[in-house]
């Protein structure tokens, strides 16, 4: 029982205390003091002067309470004012890689993921489509230089007169390519404005070069049926020739070519050879900054060939299946070998054989970024390893130089697509 009091008095001093000063504020502490049973609670407590120092005590609580609310709504703002700039931060990260995902054009092309348009040219830069442009110009007023030098021996005023308009109708492109050129440094091009004015300069370039390919048809009889080659102007997915002919099965093999490209990073696949179950059978590619490589069986080596200046270069090949060993040859020379690249493969048979595209499907499934730009000529190949004399013979244009046994370059075992142009070798006259 006298404890129950005590704390019955305790309760009811702190009650008395507290409503003399009802405020909000936050957490109490309760001070009991011994007061007789009969004795007024809330006079003996001021007596006892223990009321001034829970009044103190009081507002030193409220002081505190009012000091961590302010803290509270400081902090708030701050939360609030973060939470923005994180917003914002998120949203132009979302859109810096939305654009990173679309300027993206690396990596190797997943079969099945092709696209059959020329649009792949609107993922370069518009200054690096004009700089393409610019080279197509240049190799069609190479090819109007052949034609004038063979209207010369052929007094033709039809000949002449078209030359004379395909003449006029280059500069006019040279002219509008310089005047984009001009505006893109002056920072006035627009997406749209680029993408209409390559449709333009695109559209005009495939009639120019339907045109000159109707010239120089009129040259194909007048020469020998091996003295041509191949150009591919620009990178797309639907420019390739295919020869007709696929390759048997060998244990050792030689591929030699003339190539020629100033394209950037990377020329291209000058070839590909796929077989069904095998799209990478035997392929030649330069992708990217990666240096040009040869593909059996889907088996990589690195090759030491460097022919992207803008001049014509012999390169050759040989491989055997025994100990995978390899050799290669520029301009008459070698330059690396090696082993393990593919040891103990053959080359399987009835294949397709593509030039300028790399194939991921028999056949197709080709990547404008992996296509191959520049000139090709005298492709051949041989199911044995060449010696390095034979290599030289070719390199050299001797008249000893041999043919390919399995693939010889003649105009009658190539089928063209898609605006590539064959027009006369020129490599080896100017070696000679």
């Amino acid at each position: 029982m006298p404890a129950r009091r005590a704390a019955r008095t305790c309760a009811l001093l702190a009650l008395c205390l507290l409503g003399s000063a009802a405020q909000d504020f936050g957490p109490t502490r309760f001070i009991c003091t011994s007061v007789p049973v009969d004795a007024d609670m809330c006079a003996a407590s001021v007596a006892a002067g223990g009321a001034e120092e829970l009044r103190s005590n009081v507002l030193q609580l409220r002081e505190t309470v009012l000091q961590q609310k302010e803290t509270i709504l400081s902090q708030k703002e701050t939360i609030r004012e973060l939470t923005t700039k994180l917003g914002r931060c998120e949203s132009q990260s979302t859109l810096d890689a939305g654009a990173g995902e679309a300027r993206a054009g690396g990596g190797r092309k997943q079969p099945g993921s092709g696209k059959n348009t020329m649009g792949d040219l609107s993922r370069t830069p518009a200054a690096e489509t004009l700089s393409q442009l610019g080279q197509t110009l240049q190799s069609l007023k190479t090819r109007l230089e052949n034609l004038e030098q063979y209207s010369r021996l052929n007094s033709s005023s039809q000949t002449n007169s078209l030359k004379d308009l395909l003449q006029s109708k280059i500069d006019d492109l040279e002219r509008q390519v310089l005047s984009r050129v001009n505006t893109l440094e002056e920072g006035k091009g627009g997406p749209r404005n680029d993408t209409e004015e390559r449709v333009k300069i695109e559209s005009a370039l495939t009639s120019l070069h339907q045109r000159i390919s109707e010239l120089e048809k009129g040259q194909k009889d007048n020469r020998p049926g091996d003295k041509f080659q191949l150009t591919f102007p620009l990178r797309t997915n639907y420019m390739y020739a295919k020869v007709k002919k696929s390759l048997p099965e060998m244990y050792a093999f030689t591929v030699c070519m003339w190539l020629k490209s100033s394209a950037a990073p990377g020329v291209g696949t000058p070839f590909s050879y796929a077989v069904p179950g095998q799209a990478n059978e035997l392929v030649l590619i330069e992708w990217g900054n990666n240096p040009m490589e040869i593909l059996i069986n889907d088996k990589v080596a690195k090759l030491p060939f460097v022919i992207n200046d803008g001049q014509w270069h012999h390169i050759c090949v040989t491989w055997t299946t025994r100990d995978g060993v390899w050799e290669a040859y520029q301009d008459g020379t070698q330059g690396g070998n090696g082993e393990n690249l593919a040891p103990y493969h053959p080359i399987k048979p009835q294949g397709v054989l593509v030039l300028g595209q790399e194939q991921d499907t028999l056949g197709g499934g080709f990547d404008a970024t992996q296509a191959f730009v520049g000139e090709l000529a005298h492709f051949n190949i041989w199911d044995r390893k060449l010696t390095p004399g034979e290599v030289y013979n070719l390199a050299t244009c001797s008249p000893k130089a041999l043919s390919g046994n399995v693939i010889a370059w003649a105009e009658s075992h190539i089928e063209i697509y898609g605006g590539a142009t064959k027009w006369t070798f020129e490599a080896c006259r100017q070696i000679n």
